[in-house]
């Protein structure tokens, strides 16, 4: 549907939103008082610090800094964009979505999508129509119902197929630009971008084609080509196969991560339905996040040339802030010139799953992979091996998988796991920061001179928790001051006297992608202590009373300054005379 999702409705929906059940639906949640609790799905941590409140429709992670609404955690956590979650929440509630077809900006999104799937219907029947390339994929064990799954082309071997078939205006072109399936010339002209390779869609959490794939059938270079990157594809985020997988099984006890396509789709041949491909990068911290929280089992399967060997070591780096106990991840390498292709084809679908049972431990394939850059019969050799799993443990999240860890280090090393973790460090706080995913950028500062809470930000806590307490401030009363977060909170209090009915989560959500707002979820969090005769309204009011005599004494001060220098003209004097 085309439009602009109308800004009342969104707050509608945050506001009505059940925060604990989008959440509990993803997250353990475990009832604390007036508010529920959780290990923070955004960073790896031991003692729960994310908490979920349902009065004022947020989360909050004290250890990381994530925060946000039900729509901020849908984005976040299962890397939907603002229209999908928006979409995503509203079907949950059993509402539709209204739109404004006088804005034209969101209406790309759902443009491109339909381009996509005209594109990829475009290519499915160029496989049905291209005998050559049905007979390359029978070549390569891909059967017609696998084909039909994954949803294979072909793009033909000519220079402006899609072009000509969908870039019939300007307004075409360009959106066959920003969907990448065409390149300009230097000259202004364009020409498709994908010719004579069997086309693989690649899908979102939705199942809609957001990007393709295509691969040679001959020796043409590159043998692989994706997408770039557009608005609706960022490859460090997205597998290939994933949704496929997910529509396979009701239950993922395991993922299987492989480099190719056509590894995805042979091993589905063979029954084999939990693997996935990265798609032109290494295994990114998304990747991983996506996979553990379908499964605790991760199987790394490389080629096992130099190239494959770098890749999972690689692989290897990225998962260390994610492992834990509970979680297995496991380095799986094949003979030399086999991939999981050409493997499962030769020797079937049982001596994979052999192959992948017999793979290496992550802690076990990361000491054994140390200890061949060292002489492990000297003692130079030990140390220099303990100083190369320095700064790898410190990226492993504090407990049992990391103490298990150093003591198997240690015996390798020949010293107590005491004595081994001196050496190390104790790099708790170094394993901690590098286990987190993120932490939360600095706003404009809304702390006094000297670091003690300022008057602002009081106020803007005290609006963020009592959005209501807005409706009679005089908001004139801080005109013209200027001091950190001012504007910010002049802008809050208007907000909510526009809209008397905004909630706590209302806010932090049109605030999302201000600079100024990024840190009001911190200020959401604190509890405004108070008892029964708490008047939140009388409370702002003075904080704004406070501020506006601060002002007052500093344009006094201000002016009696230049009077001293005889540099006030009449109506500085006048306005000194009245404020005194």
């Amino acid at each position: 549907m085309a439009g602009l999702i109308p800004q009342d409705f969104i707050d509608d929906l945050v506001a009505r939103a059940d925060i604990v059940e989008v959440i509990g639906r993803r997250v353990q949640l475990k009832k604390a008082g007036r508010e529920f609790k959780a290990c923070c799905p955004f960073h790896d941590e031991k003692t729960p610090s994310f908490t979920v409140s349902p009065s004022k429709g947020f989360y909050h992670c004290f250890g990381c800094g994530a925060h946000g609404t039900a729509v901020g955690f849908l984005m976040e956590f299962d890397h939907m964009s603002f229209v999908e979650a928006i979409e995503n929440l509203a079907n949950s509630m059993g509402v539709e979505v209204p739109r404004n077809e006088s804005d034209r900006p969101a209406r790309r999104y759902d443009e491109l999508f339909d381009l996509m799937s005209r594109v990829e219907r475009f290519w499915q029947q160029g496989l049905r129509e291209n005998p050559q390339a049905v007979e390359y994929l029978k070549q390569r064990g891909i059967d017609g119902s696998t084909a039909k799954r994954f949803g294979l082309g072909y793009a033909v071997d000519a220079w402006s197929a899609v072009l000509d078939k969908f870039g019939t205006s300007p307004e075409a072109i360009d959106r066959l630009l920003a969907a990448g399936l065409v390149i300009r010339k230097d000259n202004g002209g364009h020409y498709d971008r994908f010719r004579d390779r069997i086309m693989f869609p690649i899908r979102d959490v939705r199942g809609r084609c957001i990007a393709f794939g295509g691969r040679a059938m001959g020796g043409g270079e590159p043998k692989y080509l994706n997408s770039p990157e557009t608005v609706l594809f960022h490859k460090g985020r997205e597998l290939y196969g994933l949704h496929e997988a997910r529509q396979a099984l009701r239950q993922i006890d395991r993922f299987v991560v492989v480099e190719g396509y056509m590894d995805v789709v042979a091993l589905a041949r063979h029954g084999i339905d939990f693997s996935v491909a990265t798609l032109g990068t290494a295994t990114t911290a998304d990747h991983l996040n996506r996979l553990f929280r379908l499964t605790e089992n991760i199987d790394f399967c490389f080629d096992g040339d130099r190239a494959g060997k770098q890749a999972a070591w690689r692989a290897l780096e990225t998962a260390l802030p994610h492992i834990r106990e509970g979680r297995q991840a496991r380095f799986v390498f094949l003979p030399d010139g086999q991939d999981p292709d050409s493997y499962v084809n030769a020797h079937g679908a049982d001596a994979f799953i052999r192959a992948l049972d017999d793979g290496l431990a992550l802690s076990d394939y990361l000491i054994a992979e140390l200890a061949q850059q060292v002489d492990l019969d000297t003692v130079d050799g030990r140390a220099r091996l303990a100083e190369l799993a320095k700064p790898l443990v410190a990226r492993i999240p504090q407990g049992v998988y990391r103490e298990l860890l150093i003591e198997s280090l240690a015996q390798t090393v020949g010293l107590t796991a005491g004595k081994l973790e001196k050496v190390l460090g104790r790099t708790q706080a170094a394993g901690h920061d590098q286990s987190v995913r993120r932490r939360p950028r600095r706003g404009p500062s809304l702390t006094g001179s000297a670091g003690k809470p300022s008057v602002v930000r009081r106020a803007i806590t005290l609006l963020l928790n009592h959005p209501e307490a807005a409706a009679g401030l005089d908001v004139e009363k801080i005109a013209g001051l200027s001091r950190p977060g001012i504007d910010l909170l002049r802008d809050l209090i208007e907000t909510a006297q526009q809209e008397p009915n905004i909630t706590t989560a209302g806010l932090l959500e049109r605030w999302r992608h201000d600079e100024q707002g990024r840190h009001l979820g911190k200020l959401a969090a604190v509890e405004v202590p108070g008892d029964e005769e708490f008047d939140p309204a009388a409370e702002l009011a003075d904080c704004l009373g406070q501020l506006a005599l601060a002002g007052r004494r500093e344009r006094i001060d201000f002016l009696i300054e230049k009077q001293r220098v005889n540099a006030l003209d009449e109506s500085e004097m006048t306005e000194l005379r009245q404020l005194r």
